[in-house]
């Protein structure tokens, strides 16, 4: 089983909305069988909260009902040996998760839109403080991601 983990701030926006696109992406690649996906934080602030109400609406409407299982948690020190890929959203959660993870597992930290190979944006701008366009923009960026992120981990698994 290969396993991947979403990482955003608090694990209530970007990193839920990605983690509940990847699901779906994923048994419509048929991949169930030998991919996971989870999400989590930096910050554990919103720990146990399901994901923000505008994700959660937005979600729904796009077909990732996924979103709703979704509970925030903080990345643990288990986490860097237990997956084999961990992306963040952005710069400064990659800075948090590099000062936290072991050398011998630095090589699973990447950039979530440079994995996906996304040439024109690095991050995934965090929408908690604006409306719902940003998240609108969030989940376009998350199923485009999303998509090139597992054509590079199918390509591996062959």
């Amino acid at each position: 089983m290969f396993r991947i983990l979403l990482v955003c701030m608090g694990n209530i926006c970007r990193s839920p909305l990605a983690a509940s696109v990847m699901h779906a992406h994923i048994a419509r690649r048929q991949l169930s069988h030998a991919v996971e996906v989870d999400s989590a934080g930096t910050y554990a602030g919103h720990q146990g909260e399901k994901a923000d109400g505008r994700a959660i609406k937005l979600a729904l409407a796009r077909g990732y009902p996924q979103i709703e299982r979704e509970r925030a948690r903080r990345v643990q020190d288990e986490d860097f040996e237990r997956f084999d890929l961990i992306l963040a959203m952005d710069a400064d959660n990659l800075e948090n998760l590099r000062f936290k993870c072991p050398p011998e597992q630095q090589h699973k930290l990447h950039l979530f839109l440079e994995y996906a190979e996304i040439e024109d944006r690095r991050e995934v701008p965090d929408p908690y403080y604006g409306n719902a366009q940003g998240f609108e923009v969030v989940l376009g960026l998350c199923e485009q991601g999303s998509e090139g992120v597992l054509k590079r981990v199918a390509a591996a698994l062959v």
